[in-house]
């Protein structure tokens, strides 16, 4: 990564960011220069420490909460980070619900919960940033966040999928409506990246199993980590990037890319298919 600051003078608001992705996406703005206005649901305590550093060194940082299930709180942090830092010109939409069910068992309530919190907040947050945006005459960029699940099937994540799968499609409309007016908008769709959900969803789990696990099932033989999103969330709201619009850029170390038919893939295959009709074969 280039060592000067990459997102000097800009202003950014980035949602879902008292924990895990989110937390360093923050935190990597902040060390590229940006001023942050992070959001939180339940406890900002996992900010303070980074805010009041930031705040120390003359920058303007800062933590509102909202829950994204009402709408209201979701567009009152957007007028509030507006408000706060003068203006955003970067806004990172990264909060967002895990939710697995089998599809039979799926309720209305929980339907609409993750719509309400992983979309529709998104959405409107968008909405009074740009509106805000246009009205200033300024550049921008959005950087939504999705997930390899709008991309490949999970049992019993049908309404997750979905809610990853609609930003992807609505980051395309959006970025080309937008891009005449200076704005930007694309997406990132990380793969499995270890957070603190995992710890308390799944029974058992630790560091090692999970590192053993993606040693054999990922190409690149490792889990995620925050900082590689937050890495590529800062590319795609620098001037770097000026010329990329409308696009979701995977990050999931080759998860993918890989055919799920096959079986090993770092060994050489016994197979020998193009016999008889490929020379040498």
């Amino acid at each position: 990564m280039p060592e000067y600051p990459r997102l000097q003078g800009k202003k950014a608001l980035v949602t879902g960011s008292d924990t895990g992705i989110g937390y360093e996406i923050g935190r990597e703005f902040l060390r590229q220069g940006a001023d942050v206005v992070f959001h939180y649901v339940s406890d900002d305590s996992s900010v303070k420490r980074v805010i009041h550093e930031a705040q120390s060194q003359g920058r303007k940082a800062t933590a509102f909460r909202a829950d994204f299930n009402c709408l209201d709180e979701a567009i009152a942090l957007a007028t509030q980070s507006i408000e706060f830092l003068g203006g955003v010109n970067c806004l990172v939409n990264n909060a967002g619900v895990t939710f697995n069910r089998p599809f039979s068992k799926v309720t209305p309530e929980q339907f609409d919960a993750m719509f309400h919190i992983n979309f529709r907040a998104q959405y409107f947050i968008t909405q009074r940033v740009v509106e805000d945006l246009l009205r200033r005459g300024e550049r921008g960029a959005v950087c939504n966040l999705s997930s390899i699940h709008a991309l490949q099937g999970v049992p019993e994540h049908s309404v997750y999928a979905a809610t990853k799968g609609a930003i992807l499609s609505y980051t395309r409309s959006l970025a080309v409506e937008l891009a005449h007016a200076g704005i930007r908008v694309n997406a990132i769709a990380p793969g499995w990246v270890t957070v603190e959900n995992y710890y308390k969803a799944i029974p058992g789990f630790t560091e090692k199993g999970a590192a053993e696990i993606a040693h054999e099932s990922i190409p690149l033989a490792r889990c995620g980590r925050p900082a590689d999103i937050a890495n590529l969330a800062v590319f795609l709201c620098s001037d770097d990037s000026d010329y990329i619009v409308g696009q979701t850029i995977v990050a999931d170390g080759g998860t993918t890319a890989l055919m799920s038919l096959v079986s090993d893939f770092r060994q050489e295959s016994t197979n020998r298919f193009g016999a008889g009709y490929i020379p040498g074969v």
